[in-house]
């Protein structure tokens, strides 16, 4: 059976709808207290692990559970010397579900938020009352920025240890907005709060009756999921081909993936890129059901009225919404493996289910994240670097801007030789983007 959201209520469809959302914040600001707040006073936390918690915390002399302890697996991490990696997790209340990515601070996992945040419709950037914004605020503001996250939560924490000062929570919420505003943050929402002692986490705070704004929980169940399928690029990257070739499905031909963005409806012209063949969306599979209509991000199967040659990594695309395919593709990356990345260096380039060969062509510029600055031409970009980067593909590639698409518009660079992840990248214009650099060598010598 089929549902059409068009007939479920405001709390209906809030109460299908998933939110995935990533937390940054310096290693002393609290993040981990505010993450087991969080999971703890939503009653997410089963209750073998809030015994463990409880038990651990009075061998430690504490009176009450520390709720940090609840994610305490990745601070072990560190102190053992493990490799630092994004801990996901899973809770829900009656409005919505969520996914939460818990993201390190340090400026040495910047790759580790750029993951965790990728995916992300909001990010929570805990700021310590104390400190205000400090240079990692300006970082984890500046890499959402990049990311393009559409909602940015400042949650001021902390609020206990200045008094519970409007004052101080105002300035802090007024230089992180026109800063977030000046790289391009769409929406800033400012909530005080003491993960500590629980103000404005679940709960509305009794000590701050100046602040009249949602608290963080009622904000993540109320924020606008985008979900609007009518202003997205509809786009299907073919990941199988079913042929099943039985008696019963002789003839079946489907073409099976996840679909990135927007909708298709049986009707519907499409294109087939890279080839550009034209044909009509003859029928959607749907769970082994037919359905008229599909959308992001179901995994379907795409009937077509022609017999064209498709295969994996091909993208099925609206005919009047073509991407334009190039072999020269430009873009903001972070690079997150160890070696670093050189002009000239030989990479697989995986787009959606595409993989093709590439070369790095050109790194015009390294962004310096502390203070915006870029530095032209630096030759290669090491672990942790966010810069531009030019490449040449070996076959043409349907990408769209990651400005307006974040999932066909995003790629991975790939060492040939063993697999690894080198670099992630966003293909387009972003706030990163070098000023033209005049090279010295193209100077003819006159002065105008």
């Amino acid at each position: 059976m089929t549902t059409t959201t068009s007939a479920l209520s405001a709390e209906e469809l809030a109460a299908t709808t998933l939110l995935r959302f990533a937390t940054a914040g310096s290693v002393d600001d609290g993040k981990s207290t505010l993450v087991g707040r969080l999971l703890h006073d939503s009653k997410s936390v089963l209750t073998d692990q809030l015994e463990a918690v409880e038990r651990a915390s009075a061998s430690r002399g504490q009176e009450g559970p520390d709720l940090a302890l609840l994610t305490d697996g990745l601070r072990a991490e560190r102190e053992q010397g493990i490799t630092i990696d994004v801990a996901y997790r899973y809770f829900a209340t009656a409005r919505r579900r969520f996914i939460l990515a818990d993201t390190p601070g340090h400026v040495q996992y910047t790759r580790n938020m750029v993951t965790g945040a990728s995916t992300a419709e909001l990010t929570v950037v805990l700021v310590d009352a104390r400190n205000g914004v400090v240079e990692q605020t300006r970082r984890h503001a500046a890499i959402a920025a990049l990311l393009r996250v559409p909602h940015v939560v400042l949650a001021v924490n902390k609020m206990d240890l200045v008094g519970y000062e409007e004052r101080v929570f105002a300035a802090i919420a007024e230089e992180f907005t026109a800063y977030a505003t000046e790289l391009g943050v769409p929406e800033v929402t400012a909530i005080p709060i003491s993960a500590l002692n629980g103000d404005n986490v679940v709960e509305p705070s009794a000590h701050m009756d100046w602040y009249g704004g949602p608290t963080v929980l009622e904000h993540l169940e109320t924020v606008p999921v985008s979900h609007d399928l009518a202003h997205c690029h509809a786009r299907l990257p073919v990941q199988y081909v079913i042929r099943p070739q039985t008696a019963e499905y002789p003839d079946y031909r489907g073409y099976a993936g996840q679909i990135a963005a927007g909708s298709f409806r049986v009707g519907d012209p499409v294109t087939v890129l890279p080839s550009g063949r034209t044909t009509t969306v003859s029928g959607i599979d749907l769970l082994g059901e037919p359905v008229r209509v599909a959308w992001t991000p179901q995994s379907v199967t795409l009937l077509l009225a022609d017999d064209i040659d498709i295969s994996r990594g091909d993208l099925i695309v609206p005919s009047s919404d073509v991407p334009a395919t190039s072999q020269d593709v430009e873009a903001t990356v972070c690079h997150v493996a160890d070696q670093p990345l050189t002009v000239g260096h030989r990479v697989l380039l995986k787009h959606g289910t595409r993989t093709v060969k590439a070369i790095v062509k050109d790194i015009p510029s390294r962004l310096t994240l502390d203070d915006l600055s870029l530095h032209p031409h630096p030759g290669r970009l090491v672990a942790n670097d966010i810069g531009r980067v030019k490449i040449r593909t070996a076959e043409p590639l349907p990408a769209d801007s990651y400005a307006d698409s974040r999932r066909t518009g995003s790629f991975i660079l790939i060492d040939p030789a063993d697999g690894t992840t080198l670099t992630a990248g966003m293909v387009g214009e972003s706030f990163a983007s070098p000023e033209p650099v005049r090279d010295a060598a193209e100077d003819d010598g006159w002065d105008f």
